[in-house]
C-alpha cells in the first residue's frame, strides 16, 4: 500500500472554490491524502450565496462511484452534498459494496438561513445512510434535526443531542461549537459515542468572516488523518489544528468582494514551508507555544558569553556546580521513564539516557570541578528538582517534563557549535553541542513524546503541555542564575549543557 492514501469525496461542486468539490479536494491534499471526486451537484455560488443547484441522475452518480472503485483503491469516503432520495440511495447502495472503507458524512441538510434543505424523502434516505458510515459532523442546526429537538442552546445540551444520534444511528458523532452563542472558553468539538464523550478538543476562535466551507473542510480533513493515523481521535486532533492554522491565515486571501463569507486558507502551513498535519503536529504545537522563550535564550548575557568566549570561568563553573547537582535528579527522572514505560524500546531509551548522565555528572567532577563537597542546590535548581520529581507520577507527563532537557538544548546548542573557534576557553563544550548522537537521541526523544500523546486523553495531553512548558520555563531560569544581565523576566526557556549526557548514551 503506497503511504499516501487514496481519499474519495463525494460532494456538490463550488465554483467558486471555498466549498464542496474544491474545498475537499484542497483539504485532502493539505493533509497528505491524494484526492479524487464524484460529484453529486452543479452549483451556481459564490462567497455570498448560492444561485442555483443542477443534481445530474443518480444513475449518473453511480457510474462515477463504480467507475472509481473499480480500478482504485478507495482508503477512506468523505461525503457531503447529496441533494435528494435519489443521490443518497446510490451513495448507500454504493458504500455497502465497501464495508471496511471508513466513511464520513458530513450532512448537509440546514441552509445557514435555517431552512431545511432536504425533502422528507431525501430526509429519510439519510437516516438510512447514517447506517452504514462511521462518523457523522453535523453543525449544530443539523445535530438538532437529526436529534428530533430544537437548536441546543448550549454546549452541554449539544452533546447530550449527539449522544442520542450516536446511540440511535451506531455512528461517533462530530458535535462541533462553530456556531455557539457563548464563546467563552474557546471553541469545542467533541467526537461522542453512545456511551458520551470520547474525545473534546477546544480550540481558539478565529476573528475573521472568511469562513466559507469550513465544514466540508474539516470533514474532509477528518477522513484523509484517519487514513493515515488509523484512530478517530488522532483524526481530530490533528484535523483540528490543521483547521486552526487555515482559519487563522483566512484573512491573506483575497477571494470574493468581502461583502459575503471567503474561504479558509486551506494551504497555509504548506505555503510556509511545513510538512501536512502529522503525528507530530501534536508536539509541535508545544514547541511554537515557547517560541518566545527559545528568544530568550539568545538573549542571555551567559548564553551570549559562552558563545564568544567571553564569559566569566567563575561563572562558568557556578553554573557546571548546580547542572552536576540537577543531573542526579535528571539521571533519576529518566529511570522512572524508563521503569514506566510501555514497550521495551522505550524502556532502552530513557534507561540509556540515565546511564549517560551519571556518567556526565563523574565526568564534570573530575575534569573541571575538581573533587570538593558538592554545593547546596540554589532556589532556582531545587524548584526545577522539585517540578521534575513531581511530574513522575504518569508516564505521559513525565516524558513531557522531559523532553525541554532534550530539545532545547540540541536547539540552542546547534548555535553555540558554530561560533566553535581554535583557542576558544569553552571549545571543548561547544564541539559537544554539535554531537551527531545527542542530535538523533534529540530526534527520538521528540518522536517518543509525540507517540505517547497520540495516545493520551485530551486532559492528559493538556497535563503533558504545562508540564512541557513549565520545564522549558525552568530551564531559562536555571541558566540565567548565572546571567550578568539579571532576570530574564521569567518568560522564556533554556537549556543546561550536560542535558547532552543522556544522548550521547544511545
Amino acid at each position: 500500500m503506497s503511504a499516501v492514501p487514496n481519499i474519495l469525496s463525494i460532494a456538490g461542486s463550488d465554483p467558486s472554490g471555498g466549498a464542496g468539490i474544491q474545498a475537499d479536494l484542497k483539504s485532502i491534499a493539505a493533509c497528505g491524502g491524494y484526492g479524487m471526486a464524484a460529484i453529486t451537484a452543479l452549483t451556481a455560488q459564490n462567497t455570498r450565496g448560492v444561485a442555483g443547484v443542477h443534481i445530474p441522475p443518480p444513475d449518473f452518480l453511480s457510474a462515477q462511484l463504480s467507475a472509481i472503485s473499480e480500478d482504485v483503491r478507495v482508503d477512506a469516503v468523505k461525503i457531503g452534498m447529496l441533494g435528494n432520495a435519489g443521490s443518497i440511495s446510490a451513495v448507500t447502495d454504493w458504500l455497502r459494496t465497501l464495508p471496511q472503507t471508513p466513511v464520513v458524512l458530513d450532512p448537509v441538510m440546514v441552509a445557514t438561513s435555517g431552512d431545511r434543505l432536504l425533502a422528507a424523502d431525501a430526509d429519510a434516505a439519510l437516516r438510512e445512510l447514517l447506517r452504514v458510515v462511521d462518523v457523522v459532523t453535523p453543525n449544530l442546526a443539523e445535530l438538532a434535526v437529526l436529534a428530533g429537538e430544537p437548536a441546543a442552546p448550549s454546549w452541554e445540551r449539544a452533546l447530550a443531542q449527539a449522544r442520542a444520534v450516536a446511540s440511535e444511528y451506531g455512528v461517533l458523532v462530530l458535535a462541533k461549537g462553530g456556531h455557539l452563542a457563548d464563546r467563552r472558553g474557546g471553541c469545542p468539538d467533541a467526537l461522542v459515542d453512545a456511551h458520551g464523550v470520547v474525545l473534546e478538543v477546544v480550540g481558539d476562535w478565529a476573528d475573521t468572516r472568511n469562513t466559507h466551507g469550513t465544514g466540508c473542510s474539516l470533514s474532509s480533513a477528518l477522513a484523509t488523518l484517519y487514513a493515515r493515523t488509523g484512530t478517530w481521535p488522532d483524526a481530530l486532533r490533528l484535523g483540528k489544528a490543521w483547521l486552526g492554522r487555515a482559519l487563522a491565515d483566512a484573512d491573506a486571501l483575497g477571494v470574493g468582494s468581502g461583502a459575503g463569507h471567503g474561504p479558509v486558507h486551506h494551504f497555509a502551513g504548506l505555503w510556509a514551508g511545513e510538512r501536512p498535519p502529522s503525528p507530530a503536529a501534536l508536539v509541535d504545537t508545544w514547541w511554537d507555544a515557547i517560541a518566545g522563550v527559545r528568544e530568550d535564550i539568545d538573549s542571555l548575557a551567559f548564553v551570549r558569553g559562552l558563545k564568544d568566549g567571553t564569559l566569566a570561568r567563575a561563572d562558568f563553573e557556578h553554573y557546571l556546580r548546580q547542572d552536576a547537582l540537577y543531573l542526579r535528579t535528571f539521571a533519576q527522572a529518566l529511570s522512572r521513564a524508563s521503569a514506566l514505560a510501555p514497550d521495551a524500546g522505550q524502556q532502552r531509551f530513557w534507561a540509556s539516557a540515565a546511564a549517560g548522565c551519571l556518567e556526565e555528572e563523574l565526568q564534570l567532577h573530575r575534569t573541571r570541578l575538581g573533587s570538593g563537597p558538592p554545593p547546596e542546590p540554589s532556589a532556582t535548581t531545587a524548584a526545577y528538582l522539585n517540578h521534575l520529581t513531581a511530574s513522575g507520577r504518569t508516564y505521559p507527563v513525565l516524558v513531557a517534563a522531559i523532553l525541554p532537557c532534550f530539545w532545547l538544548y540540541q536547539d540552542a546548542g546547534s548555535r553555540l557549535a558554530a561560533a566553535h573557534r581554535e583557542g576558544h576557553p569553552y571549545a571543548d563544550w561547544l564541539a559537544a553541542y554539535s554531537s551527531v548522537e545527542f542530535d538523533r537521541a534529540t530526534r527520538e526523544a521528540v518522536a517518543v513524546v509525540q507517540r505517547v500523546a497520540l495516545r493520551a486523553g485530551e486532559d492528559e495531553i493538556a497535563d503533558m503541555r504545562r508540564a512541557f512548558v513549565e520545564s522549558a520555563r525552568h530551564e531559562l531560569l536555571f541558566f540565567a542564575q548565572t546571567d550578568a544581565d539579571g532576570d530574564p523576566g521569567g518568560s522564556g526557556a533554556a537549556f543546561g549543557s550536560s542535558r547532552l549526557a543522556g544522548a550521547r548514551a544511545e
